[in-house]
């Protein structure tokens, strides 16, 4: 095999969740592009079935949408089900599901004042729903016994603490912002998880990485922009498709012997 074709996904059963979100969406292309099928799994089914239908027709590959409450146990399974069903052996798993709730005044409120109700809603999404599609998926994997890759994503502030002062006049979509414990704690715990699953599934063929992406421009205001790129070596925020090469690495042959890592894509930041 080339090297150019260790990074071929072409007929590989790919789902990924959080898939309509903003990092979701490129992720999705990517894989497409590459060749591999794609399940797009997110809350809103027809939603997912649109974005579906426009991958299939601009790269070729076959490609369902499927609509699914990740912490719902059955409803995993089932989208496990009909992902296989459509797609055939499902060999990649990009667990990107994850973020804020829609209530945001509870999700940026301090840490003195959280609800741990608003903690555990963003639990149930951040890691309860990342275990349970895991679960789901590497039963799958196990059952077809063709070994797989799995791929979370996380964050920098589950490695590292974010810098408070950045959020000093920050706003998003016109609201001040700031970076809650709670998010922190779940990526903490994805990155933990990664680990775990990385050696428990090693004798199966089944690889186990984490993502950590840096601050991606999506309607931060210049505040915020400028107080978070002083920060990066880099200089500047990411883009949203600077992530997506990392993922088809990690989900080809080209990184076949990479298990177990989290890599960080943050413009240099964690190296301050």
């Amino acid at each position: 095999m080339s090297y150019m074709e260790r990074f071929n996904l072409k007929g590989r059963g790919a789902i990924v969740t959080g898939a309509a979100g903003i990092l979701g969406r490129p992720f999705c292309e990517g894989l497409a592009e590459f060749g591999a099928d794609v399940a797009v799994v997110d809350l809103d089914t027809q939603v997912c079935r649109d974005f579906a239908a426009e991958l299939s027709a601009r790269h070729g590959i076959r490609a369902v949408g499927i609509g699914c409450d990740i912490t719902d146990a059955a409803a995993v399974s089932g989208m496990v089900t009909e992902a296989a069903s459509a797609l055939g052996d499902i060999q990649i798993l990009h667990n990107n599901v994850g973020g804020k709730t829609p209530d945001l005044a509870a999700y940026f409120n301090s840490f003195e004042n959280y609800s741990l109700a608003e903690w555990r809603r963003v639990m149930a999404v951040n890691i309860d729903g990342v275990f349970l599609v895991d679960q789901a998926v590497g039963r799958q994997m196990v059952a077809q016994g063709k070994g797989g890759s799995i791929i979370h994503i996380a964050s920098i502030y589950g490695a590292m603490a974010p810098d408070q002062r950045i959020y000093e006049g920050s706003e998003y979509l016109g609201r001040s912002i700031n970076s809650p414990a709670v998010y922190s704690a779940s990526k903490a715990a994805v990155i933990g998880l990664t680990r775990f699953l990385a050696t428990y599934w090693a004798d199966k063929g089944i690889r186990v990485n984490c993502i950590s992406p840096g601050g991606a421009e999506s309607g931060q205001n210049e505040t915020f922009k400028q107080h978070y790129s002083t920060r990066i070596p880099l200089g500047r925020m990411a883009q949203r498709e600077e992530m997506v090469n990392t993922l088809i690495w990690l989900a080809s042959d080209a990184s076949s012997y990479v298990t177990g890592q989290n890599i960080m894509v943050d413009g240099g930041l964690s190296v301050w």
